[in-house]
């Protein structure tokens, strides 16, 4: 019995946060370490590995290619204060089982709509919890090296960064330990969390991205586009979120064109003002679309992985 399940042609547009997205050639799911390693042993393709889907636009003219996304490997153990959380658990859903527990550390995550191979990925970080606080190493898997396991100290964390994103490195499994405290202050933490959450970014009622750019150094990248107008811009059906200059929303039927162009205009706005360029956060799928890959040639500096 294989651990992996594989689709053909798939229309991936539901299953991303944005609603935008066209048919993918192929896309595999593996269930759990096994099933990542079958994959990898019976095909030998060249593939992009994709958690939840809540930090990619994928182009609405679909990926040639093959992809893994890690949704389905979503098994969490707990052994006293030490936590292994599979790649596609996500993130409410880890802060929560924990919270059960009385264990700490991971109340930042409940507002998160990604998983953790994807948050370990970027270091995500909020209400001044970021997950390398707790990580205390990663199961990745490397072209070169095969499958290699990283402390915290090897994966050099850095704001909304890590060695795997340097290294093209696929988050397996994470491994944390938490500290324990009363249910009720998590509780409470996590409350006051989704309260922000819902005052500074959009719900998922309006389809949406997260952040769309990395914060310069030093400076924020809201304050930046808030001060240019990006408030008012749009393209097509996507537009900019009207209580955060650095979201993007899609109004209902946004293509990933109208996104990107509604990014190189919030960029150009930018570096015409203050002479920054901005950096994409967001991932790109895509590469058939020859408009959006050259918008892409200029917002990533090359086409994104």
């Amino acid at each position: 019995m294989f651990n992996h399940i594989i689709e053909k042609d798939f229309d991936i547009k539901n299953l991303t946060t944005f609603k935008i997205g066209g048919k993918i050639r192929e896309v595999y799911f593996p269930k759990n370490l096994d099933g990542f390693f079958e994959i990898l042993h019976d095909t030998h393709k060249d593939f992009q590995v994709f958690g939840n889907l809540s930090n990619t636009l994928v182009s609405s003219d679909g990926y040639g290619g093959a992809i893994i996304l890690t949704t389905k490997m979503d098994n969490i153990e707990i052994d006293g204060t030490h936590i292994v959380a599979d790649a596609g658990v996500k993130g409410p859903k880890l802060a929560q089982t924990v919270a059960e527990q009385g264990l700490s550390g991971l109340e930042f995550m409940i507002g998160f709509p990604g998983s953790v191979g994807g948050e370990v990925y970027m270091n995500a970080s909020a209400n001044s919890q970021a997950i390398s606080d707790t990580l205390v190493c990663a199961t990745c898997y490397s072209k070169e090296k095969g499958i290699i396991k990283l402390t915290k100290d090897e994966l050099e964390f850095d704001y909304r960064t890590s060695r795997c994103q340097k290294e093209d490195l696929i988050v397996l499994q994470a491994e944390f330990e938490l500290s324990q405290k009363p249910k009720e202050e998590i509780k409470k933490q996590m409350e006051e969390n989704l309260a922000f959450r819902k005052s500074h970014q959009p719900s998922l009622a309006l389809p949406n991205c997260g952040s769309i750019f990395k914060n310069p150094q030093n400076n924020s990248a809201g304050r930046l586009l808030d001060s240019v107008g990006a408030k008012q811009m749009a393209e097509g059906e996507a537009r900019v979120w009207e209580n955060h200059a650095n979201f993007i929303v899609n109004n209902g039927n946004a293509t990933s064109k109208d996104v990107l162009s509604l990014m190189y205009k919030m960029y150009l706005a930018v570096k015409k003002e203050y002479n920054i360029e901005l950096e994409p956060e967001i991932r790109f799928l895509g590469g058939k679309n020859k408009e959006e890959n050259e918008l892409c040639q200029i917002l990533y500096q090359k086409m994104p992985k």
